[in-house]
């Protein structure tokens, strides 16, 4: 039996072991109020997770680090110490009552895809790298790929002021409390580089059901959209009695809801066009403060995501989106105030490894089609640093962020496969 079919015979081998792993996730951050999980970023839920991890990938016998970050990086050595290692990844975290899989999957897939390797008898050339991510999910701080971006030494200094939703404690608080170290950050510290990395390998489940309804178990993942984020947009106008007639009015619900119609508008005309494209409206709302059934409203406030998978396209949008604001704000007769804005720069998975991704996925005579991601994460990161990553997408067919989020161990164990096979193939041989 060649290397190859051995330690795909291994990986299939140890369905238990990834069952156990993603049962213990879900029994240690269940959340018994709202249901699915919580692991909350830079709390008790994420940190359970890393622990799980890193004591599993310690009876391995694995070398188990942290970085500045609090980032858990699980290691196997390889013949070369020096040589760049191979990291495989993604985050442990999860958005509020999210699902079990989203994220996780890349680290049990690499903790899985080390043990098979282990199993064969096969030592890897390089350092093989199982990173667990911390703070992917930006809901928690509104800032995007906080672990990945520590890690890389590119996340501004800014965001160690930003403060979680739900405790108000500032990142570099909760850094703190986790043993991280925020004055790194501010001096721009890089616990992995273009040197020290030779790729980013992430798994991940699908954000959107394309696979459940297409028929595929997985896909090899064609790129990262970049954005552009506006988390605390505020309209004001004036208050105003319920008998106000319209000409006298300064509404600025209906000129929050002008925004979400043009919006929607300019990505049903780039939808039939067939260009690539998202508009995310998170957070609509009055000021609970004032408002009122028989009160005009005088306040508005909305969060705003817009993605797409060209850098051209992602400035058509924002221009497209400011001319809106304006006109908003003139027919409307209100202020708007975009508050601060974030941004994401678009990221294609490297064409070798996508090429060699899919050869393995031919050898164990899968079809895998590709899927450009609906969804930002880590690998971008890695991309805007300049080192190349490949994705592999799970079948999901409940979609994400919510407690039915599915996926089964079986495609999981696919889609591992592949990753250890592609380890064999590039990896452990010279």
């Amino acid at each position: 039996m060649s290397a190859e079919l051995k330690v795909a015979s291994q990986v299939m081998s140890l369905y238990p072991e990834a069952q156990w792993l993603f049962d213990q996730l879900r029994e240690g951050s269940v959340d018994t109020k709202r249901g699915g999980v919580t692991r909350d970023t830079y709390g008790s839920g994420e940190q359970f997770a890393h622990d799980l991890v890193a004591k599993y990938a310690a009876a391995l016998g694995l070398e188990v680090r942290h970085d500045h970050m609090r980032n858990t990086y699980m290691v196997l050595p390889g013949l070369d110490r020096s040589a760049p290692a191979l990291v495989i990844g993604s985050h442990l975290d999860s958005v509020a009552a999210g699902g079990n899989y989203d994220g996780a999957a890349g680290v049990v897939a690499g903790l899985i895809a080390i043990e098979a390797l282990q199993e064969a008898g096969l030592q890897p050339q390089c350092d093989i790298v199982v990173m667990g991510v911390r703070a992917e999910e930006s809901i928690w701080f509104q800032v995007s790929y906080i672990g990945s971006r520590g890690a890389l030494g590119s996340l501004q200094e800014s965001a160690l002021q930003a403060k979680r939703i739900d405790t108000g404690r500032t990142l570099a608080e909760h850094l703190l409390a986790a043993g991280g170290d925020p004055d790194a950050v501010t001096q721009g510290q890089a616990y992995l580089t273009p040197q020290n990395v030779r790729a980013f390998m992430e798994v991940h489940i699908e954000q959107a059901p394309s696979l459940a309804i297409e028929g595929h178990a997985i896909a090899i993942g064609s790129g990262v959209p970049g954005n552009f984020r506006y988390p605390k947009i505020k309209i004001t106008g004036e208050y105003g009695h319920v008998g106000l007639g319209r000409r006298y009015r300064h509404d600025a619900a209906l000129a929050g809801a002008d925004i979400a119609l043009g919006l929607d508008k300019i990505w049903a005309e780039w939808e039939q066009a067939g260009r690539l494209m998202a508009c995310t409206i998170g957070e609509f709302q009055t000021n609970a403060a004032r408002h009122g059934l028989t009160i005009v409203p005088g306040e508005f406030g909305l969060s705003l995501d817009v993605r797409a998978y060209d850098t051209a396209d992602l400035a058509e949008l924002k221009t497209k989106f400011l001319e809106l604001v304006a006109e908003v704000s003139a027919t409307r007769r209100v202020k708007i105030d975009l508050g601060p804005q974030a941004s994401a720069g678009v990221a294609p998975a490297d064409p070798t490894i996508t090429a060699q991704l899919r050869a393995c996925a031919l050898e164990l005579g899968l079809t895998v089609p590709d899927l450009p991601s609906p969804a930002s994460h880590d690998s971008a990161a890695f991309y805007a640093a300049g080192i190349p990553f490949g994705f592999l997408f799970i079948r999901n067919p409940n979609g994400s962020h919510h407690p039915d989020e599915e996926m089964s161990i079986d495609d999981f164990l696919l889609a591992t496969t592949v990753l250890t096979q592609w380890l064999v193939t590039h990896c452990c041989k010279n």
